[in-house]
């Protein structure tokens, strides 16, 4: 079965492990703070605070913006359910903002019109999270300009996107928002087996992800209350989670670094193999703008037949093709259902549901594997 996902790990990858593994450090060591600052380099952000996973970090992320009972979050419906989820840990309701149907990404038409009505029945949200779907950043500029006028803080949800560009600037650069979000799940573009990383610009917000990923636990005598007992003393001064990242993810992570460029270099030219020999198909396909560099994390088609789509979905699959469907719209999830959410509130996320498929794309794909998806796949749409 050829997977529609799979990580890259080379010898150098394992050794910067085992190195570890053989320091004097497991956890709370060098190699963490190594990596963050990495990232800060190649990003252009101020500040990284690596998690244990992309979850954790949306989740602290929510809570240094102040997000609480009473407010309200808006994300994408179509995420993995992370997305939502991280505002309602913090006791937060939460609303969908419906997709544009070529991107995948969230509609700012229809950002537009929500922030309209919500100003009128004095419902704003307090953070909005665009989601970066299949590593294509949202219009970043376009949100920011909408929020703006209602002080909305925005987290952007680059789990997808690590590598990807957006007007000249690396994705994790906070130009327009206040956090900014990776994850380094195995089949992301980067992988540390487990982990995420909160990117921030803002000195205040720093302090708070810092402390909030650890206990809420803080050694700065800057941050403490009153005065300290000694060098050895610490201070609870906040309601923190142990969300830390541990010296062998970190160590992963900062040897997979160095082959970011490399990977996101692959995964375009096999989205571009994609992109030419599917055109003629009766499919359709995410378009990027021009002012963006795609991650490429996935690589989605969107059949025009949605009658098909259970039937070519279960034929590749069959045909020893691991496609995928990303995602599943959140508001759909009994859970979510449980609170009240329907399909009409979002045409465009259910439209794209009834045709999505997840084709496999990383950086190991070989020329043959993809010739035989498309093959495959031709076969099955004729």
């Amino acid at each position: 079965m050829i997977p529609y996902g799979r990580q890259n790990i080379n010898d150098d990858d394992i050794a910067a492990v085992v190195e570890t593994l053989k320091s004097n450090y497991l956890t709370q060591g060098p190699k963490v703070p190594a990596f963050e600052q990495a990232l800060c380099h190649y990003t252009n952000a101020n500040y990284a605070f690596a998690t244990n996973s992309a979850t954790s970090a949306l989740h602290i992320a929510c809570m240094a913006l102040g997000v609480s009972d009473g407010d309200i979050v808006w994300t994408s419906p179509i995420s993995f359910v992370a997305s939502a989820n991280c505002a309602l840990y913090c006791g937060a309701s939460i609303d969908f903002i419906d997709i544009d149907l070529n991107t995948g990404n969230i509609s700012i038409e229809h950002l537009a019109e929500m922030l309209i009505l919500a100003e009128q029945n004095n419902t704003l949200p307090k953070v909005i999270i665009p989601v970066h779907l299949a590593g294509q950043s949202c219009d970043m500029k376009a949100i920011a300009q909408l929020c703006e006028p209602y002080n909305i803080h925005i987290i952007e949800d680059a789990s997808h996107a690590i590598g990807g560009e957006y007007n000249g600037n690396k994705i994790g650069a906070c130009q327009y928002s206040d956090i900014s979000i990776f994850s380094f799940h195995p089949v992301k573009i980067i992988t540390s087996a487990e982990g995420g990383m909160a990117l921030t610009n803002n000195t205040c917000l720093a302090e708070k992800l810092d402390r909030l990923r650890s206990h809420g636990i803080t050694r700065d005598i800057n941050q403490m209350k009153g005065l300290t007992d000694g060098p050895w003393y610490y201070q609870q001064v906040e309601l923190g989670y142990n969300y830390r990242m541990t010296e062998l993810q970190a160590a992963l992570g900062l040897s997979q670094l160095k082959n970011l460029d490399n990977f996101v270099a692959l995964r375009n030219e096999k989205a571009a193999v994609y992109l030419e020999k599917l055109k003629k198909l009766p499919l359709n396909m995410l378009e990027v703008s021009n002012n963006s560099l795609c991650a490429y994390h996935l690589f989605i088609i969107q059949l025009q037949d949605t009658q098909k789509h259970k039937k070519v979905f279960e034929a590749l699959r069959k045909s020893g093709i691991g496609v995928n469907l990303h995602y599943i719209p959140i508001p759909s999830q009994p859970y979510y259902q449980s609170l009240g959410y329907t399909f009409s509130e979002i045409p465009m996320a259910e439209k794209y549901y009834q045709g999505a498929i997840s084709l496999p794309l990383f950086p190991d794909l070989t020329v043959d594997e993809q010739k035989y998806i498309i093959e495959t796949l031709g076969t099955i749409l004729k």
